[in-house]
């Protein structure tokens, strides 16, 4: 209790030093000579407590969130490595099979050309055969027709030279008119 007194009674002091004559504080009480050492002692005791609260409590909490951080960070970027490893890799493959797909596709076509080619030149062959075969049989009978027709005019002829005979008031002699015809014809 003689220190409550004691400390009262210091109190007391610091105030009456601190106020005029009429009780009314002079300037800023922070500021009075006699306030100082006590506020430098709850000063010190509020750091303290404050760097003990920060470096066994705050620091620890915030240190842990940091390094998980870290963590979590360092975690990612691994795995995006990691994809994008797999990324190229499935790149390659791609490229790989596209590549494949295009030399076997135009191996296909060349096949299919060269069949398609193949089964033309036979259909052409065949073609031409049969062009050959009809020519041949056009021209025969295109040589029969005009065999025929030859005989046809060398009968007209004759038939004719006949007549024209015979309308100019002679008679006509057939071996006669046909040896005429024939030497006309032949040219």
């Amino acid at each position: 209790m003689a220190t409550e007194t004691h400390g009262a009674e210091h109190a007391a002091a610091a105030v009456s030093a601190c106020t005029d004559s009429h009780g009314s504080a002079i300037g800023m009480p922070q500021l009075c000579g006699e306030w100082i050492p006590n506020q430098v002692f709850w000063l010190v005791i509020t750091l303290v407590v404050i760097f003990f609260v920060l470096s066994r409590i705050a620091l620890p909490r915030i240190a842990s969130v940091l390094a998980e951080r870290q963590g979590t960070i360092t975690n990612d970027i691994a795995a995006a490595e990691e994809l994008k490893r797999k990324a190229l890799d499935a790149e390659a493959a791609y490229e790989k099979a596209l590549a494949d797909a295009k030399a076997e596709a135009q191996a296909i076509a060349q096949k299919t050309r060269d069949e398609i080619k193949g089964d033309l030149d036979a259909a052409l062959a065949k073609a031409d055969e049969q062009i050959s075969a009809k020519a041949a049989e056009s021209a025969k009978a295109i040589e029969d027709i005009r065999a025929s027709a030859m005989g046809a005019v060398e009968e007209v002829a004759k038939d004719t030279a006949e007549a024209i005979v015979a309308a100019l008031g002679g008679k006509a002699d057939a071996k006669a008119i046909a040896a005429a015809v024939a030497s006309r014809v032949k040219g």
